[in-house]
């Protein structure tokens, strides 16, 4: 499988962690879009690497339109070569509404025409298609020879993975996109009987078999070379999980383990600001079942374990980890 990395988003900074772990034998370096545009430093990355993947994980897509964002994507990986994993969410309701004062649809029925329109542009831009996308959110019937980028290859046509958690946007990945980006607030179990067969679902609408799509996922982890490191690391892992935990879109995966009351009890204390009282209910079942904990060579192995021939894309990295022993970390978590 192949093998990514957040690191910083700061563009003033990210071009020096980029070619650090284009050496140590990342297949890809993950940003995401929270306090800054991902395009910013990921045209730094692109510029002061050769080789490595550039992925936004996640782009909020409903925060943009179709062409903004095709045009965004395009100039992107026309300036990486190709290298760019185009990783696209819609965020929830009220940031799209409140933050960015955007509207908002049905979620699943809206990203897939919000996919399929892309690709319409890419297809006139690409392919020399006449554009003419009519749907019921988005309409693009009007691109000039003036406005269509000059240097439009098919090399350039970045690919699309889409992030989701429930079963009707995992099965719109299937239909429209390129691959899949699972939220780390998931499970083997989940991995395996929710979101496996939704893919395939979708899938099976346009005749393709889940060997020629990308499942990715990247679990939560919590690594450690002593006692103290690996508790350091799981204070934050329980604390994200009983983040995350308080989002309504992500209860199928604590009611598939019989969990479900986990989240009616994190939703008021969230509210009422008392995290630590939230992190007090992440037991050790809910930890060691969505997130990984261990020695790196000990995540390592449990990562292939769960997830190998299931995934073929992930991330790894944390602070406990010796940077002379990660080459070889990684190889063999990519073999």
């Amino acid at each position: 499988m192949k093998v990514d990395v957040s690191i910083t988003n700061d563009p003033l900074h990210i071009g020096d962690a980029a070619q650090a772990m284009e050496r140590t034998g990342f297949d890809g370096i993950r940003v995401s879009e929270t306090n800054r545009d991902p395009f910013v430093p990921l045209t730094v990355a692109a510029t002061e690497t050769s080789s490595i993947q550039l992925v936004t994980s996640v782009v909020v897509a409903f925060a943009r339109n179709p062409m903004s964002l095709a045009l965004q994507a395009h100039e992107l990986n026309r300036l990486a070569n190709g290298r760019l994993i185009l990783g696209i969410g819609s965020q929830v309701k009220p940031h799209i509404e409140r933050r960015f004062s955007m509207p908002w649809h049905k979620p699943a029925r809206q990203m897939r025409e919000f996919i399929n329109a892309m690709n319409a542009i890419f297809a006139c831009w690409y392919e020399g298609k006449r554009l003419d996308f009519r749907g019921e959110y988005y309409q693009h019937t009007l691109m000039p020879s003036t406005f269509t980028p000059p240097d439009a290859e098919p090399s350039f046509k970045p690919e699309i993975l889409l992030s989701a958690t429930g079963p009707l946007m995992t099965k719109v990945a299937g239909e429209v996109a390129d691959g899949l980006i699972t939220h780390p607030f998931s499970t083997e179990r989940y991995l395996k009987e929710v979101t496996i067969p939704a893919v395939e679902e979708g899938l099976l609408k346009r005749h393709r078999t889940i060997d020629s799509f990308q499942i990715d996922y990247a679990p939560m982890l919590a690594i450690g070379n002593t006692e103290d490191e690996i508790e350091r690391a799981v204070a934050v892992i329980k604390d994200r999980i009983a983040f995350y935990g308080c989002t309504v879109a992500y209860r199928p995966v604590l009611e598939l383990h019989g969990w479900g009351a986990l989240q009616d009890e994190l939703i008021p204390l969230n509210r009422a600001h008392r995290r630590s009282e939230m992190v007090e209910l992440i037991d050790d079942e809910v930890l060691n079942t969505i997130a990984i904990v261990g020695s790196p060579r000990e995540v390592v192995t449990e990562m292939k374990r769960r997830f190998d021939g299931v995934v073929n894309r992930t991330g790894f990295g944390g602070p406990s980890i010796e940077k002379e022993g990660l080459p070889e970390l990684l190889t063999t978590l990519k073999s």
